[in-house]
């Protein structure tokens, strides 16, 4: 409910901005637009009805060409240079401001001469010229202040950008949503930064529509990629059919409006609206965490979209959009944490869990009296004895905190076992190793556990013998490791569950998530057991 409030008092605050109370009224009759050739005149007839202004008046011109503007038939200005007698046209700008004379700025009626050549984009010659009284420093000063939020907007989402692009470079387990959202915080500044580019530089008419073209590309790529990113995070069924669904209709929006810069950008931020809105409301239904919140944040969105200027409000509306995602990247990230702090009580549990196979009441008692019995007898042996299994002891101690061990210290932890084993049982113990790669790494006791089940579940053969094979095989998109017992198996089906194989899963979900496959079944003449990880 607290948050419902920060969004309703944010919508008010936005609201109570919007639409001040003119400066100026005025009434003014459409251009009247003469245009033989590339030369054109257009006439427009302003009556000025009231000023709530001191400051000296302007006139904001918008056309295409190189004209000069005459005001009460007084030049004020000049946009570019028309084209003369061997003078080729130097284009000017599509928006320009001109100061009107005190003296012919008052109140009644009034006439803008617009007069100049169009040499260039011939095929817009119907585009209208238009022309517009107000507070002359208010037409030099708002820009200013757009630009003043644009820049807060554009540098918040441009540092975003980069966080989560190094975030993701960095992260060990790399998530598709946080690139995703890097690319359109991105996107989000490059648009801010086309859309507002005309009032940092000069931008003459002829490239007007290149600028236009790549802010509806822009606007394109993040209709995609946003209900792309609430698909991907919410993990919606169906998410291919969905996003093809949608990239056809831009595509239809993009042909049937071909050439309607400002359409077509509207009709794909309000398709961009409809399918994340659609997505929301599902995910609602099922009750996905953070889903309210951001369909309250979309219905702001659009209010707002509705009550402010267009361009403006279009890229505020597209501001409280990018909230609501970072919204859900806090959720994710605070799952993410629960889940580190979980991984960490697991490792703690796994490091207990590995104390707990040495340190076992009857392993004890079953080796002390072992060890009694070698002593007595054969007190040489018996020094042997304590000598392996003080070994072992102090490899199970270094590698209990450990996530990760290199694998010769694994094998070397089996060796010392299977001499304290051969010892209690009397048995003996044969171990082989091939292809082995010093500088790999394994979670620690894994192939230790398969060899105490090997040593329990097995029989020895004639020459009262066991034999123990590991080996190790590596491809370009995995690693593996086979252990295989050479004996006659006391169990002649698949041994399923028990602790052994729980500790081998649950350190191996600790160490590769689950990019591991772990598999043990009998094979003639003995029991095989495969892990298998992915790179």
């Amino acid at each position: 409910m607290q948050k419902c409030r920060i969004f309703l008092l944010l919508l008010l605050t936005v609201l109570a901005s919007c639409r001040p109370d003119p400066d100026i009224r005025y009434e003014m009759a459409d251009a009247i637009l003469s245009r033989p050739g590339t030369t054109f005149t257009a006439r427009v007839n302003i009556d000025v009805l009231e000023k709530r202004f001191s400051s000296p008046m302007g006139i904001q011109v918008h056309g295409f060409g190189a004209f000069v503007v005459y005001w009460d038939g007084v030049k004020v200005g000049q946009n570019g240079v028309p084209a003369s007698a061997g003078q080729p046209e130097v284009p000017g700008t599509e928006t320009s401001y001109y100061q009107v004379p005190d003296k012919l700025a008052g109140l009644g009626k009034h006439v803008v001469i617009i007069s100049g050549t169009q040499s260039y984009l011939l095929e817009t010659t119907e585009r209208s010229i238009m022309a517009k009284p107000d507070s002359y420093l208010k037409l030099l000063r708002q820009p200013l202040i757009e630009l003043s939020l644009v820049n807060l907007m554009a540098g918040a989402f441009l540092i975003a950008a980069i966080y989560y692009l190094f975030l993701y470079a960095n992260s060990k387990y790399k998530q598709r949503t946080t690139l995703l959202f890097a690319v359109i915080c991105f996107l989000f500044f490059a648009l801010l930064v086309m859309e507002y580019l005309k009032f940092y530089i000069d931008i003459p008419y002829t490239q007007f529509y290149t600028r236009l073209t790549i802010v509806g590309w822009l606007t394109f790529a993040n209709a995609v990629l946003i209900p792309l990113y609430f698909t991907i995070h919410f993990n919606l069924p169906y998410k291919l059919l969905f996003m093809a669904a949608l990239l056809a209709a831009l595509l239809c929006i993009y042909v049937l409006n071909y050439e309607h810069y400002d359409l077509t950008a509207h009709l794909y931020s309000l398709t961009l609206w409809i399918a994340s809105v659609l997505i929301l409301l599902y995910v609602l239904i099922k009750k996905q965490p953070g889903s309210l919140l951001v369909l309250m944040g979309f219905v702001v969105s659009m209010v707002i979209n509705q009550y402010m200027f267009y361009d403006f409000g279009l890229y505020v509306s597209f501001t409280i959009i990018l909230l609501c995602i970072l919204y859900l990247q806090t959720l994710g990230a605070k799952q993410l944490e629960v889940a580190h702090q979980a991984s960490l009580l697991l490792s703690s549990r796994l490091q207990l869990e590995l104390i707990k196979k040495n340190i076992q009441p009857h392993f004890l008692r079953n080796t002390l009296t072992s060890l009694i019995d070698w002593v007595e007898e054969s007190p040489a042996q018996g020094v042997q004895f304590i000598q392996a299994l003080s070994h072992e002891f102090d490899l199970m101690n270094e590698i209990a905190e450990h996530v990760l061990i290199p694998i010769r210290q694994e094998i070397d932890l089996c060796r010392h076992h299977l001499e304290v084993m051969q010892f209690r049982k009397e048995i003996n113990y044969v171990w082989k190793d091939s292809g082995i790669q010093d500088d790999e790494l394994i979670p620690p006791a894994i192939i230790h556990t398969l060899l105490e089940n090997g040593i329990t579940h097995s029989i020895p053969s004639g020459e009262n013998k066991i034999e123990f094979a590991l080996s190790f095989s590596h491809t370009g998109t995995a690693k593996q490791y086979t252990f295989e017992v050479f004996a006659e198996n006391r169990l002649k089906s698949e041994r399923r569950g028990g602790n052994g194989f729980r500790y081998i899963e649950a350190r191996l979900k600790e160490s590769y998530d689950d990019g591991w496959n772990f598999s043990s079944e009998p094979f003639t003449g003995g029991w095989r057991s495969i892990i298998r990880m992915d790179l």
